[in-house]
């Protein structure tokens, strides 16, 4: 098994963080992993991406070009990665500020309303962990055990308190998964 994923959004809304956390996770599970970010010099509310490989086998290369799977979370993102998931693959995204959604009928098209949802909980930080949970909902290509466990190693120690809350916002995800084609 290879996933080639691609997560997309604005700088702040945790695309890096997800990337690594998954990435975290399949080290958890003996699994090969490549993490590469990509993100503007803007940082905070500039373009941000993360290719995440994880595989049983090694990887031969971290530079992707097309992707199995892309996690959308902004309208810049949609219109530049949809072209990039290969026919059969999947494509994740939240509606918030998406003006142009999503039209490719050789894909699978989810969506989860991310943003939403983390307000409803009463935390907007926990908004990556929803669109995470979600993707492992339709993607199982690692456990939720071995999540928690990713969140220990990524996490400060100081932040090892909201691993709770995040868990929560993981299972949300997973239930708020909606397939649109």
């Amino acid at each position: 098994m290879t996933e080639e994923l691609i997560i997309a959004g604005f700088g702040g809304q945790g695309v890096l963080s997800m990337g690594k956390i998954l990435a975290y996770s399949g080290i958890m599970q003996d699994q090969e992993v490549s993490w590469m970010p990509s993100y503007g010099p803007e940082m905070r509310g500039g373009t941000a991406n993360v290719t995440v490989i994880v595989s049983d086998e090694r990887i031969s290369s971290p530079i992707l070009t097309v992707f199995d799977t892309a996690i959308i979370l902004n309208q810049q993102s949609l219109d530049k990665f949809e072209k990039s998931v290969k026919p059969g693959g999947v494509l994740i995204y939240d509606p918030n500020g998406i003006t142009k959604h999503p039209t490719r009928t050789d894909i699978k098209i989810y969506q989860v309303e991310g943003a939403r949802l983390a307000l409803e909980m009463g935390n907007a930080k926990i908004f990556n962990m929803i669109i995470l949970g979600a993707y492992l909902q339709v993607k199982p290509v690692v456990k939720i055990e071995n999540v928690i466990k990713g969140l220990k190693e990524s996490l400060p120690e100081r932040y090892h308190h909201l691993i709770p809350m995040n868990e929560e916002a993981l299972n949300l995800g997973m239930k708020n998964v909606v397939m649109l084609s």
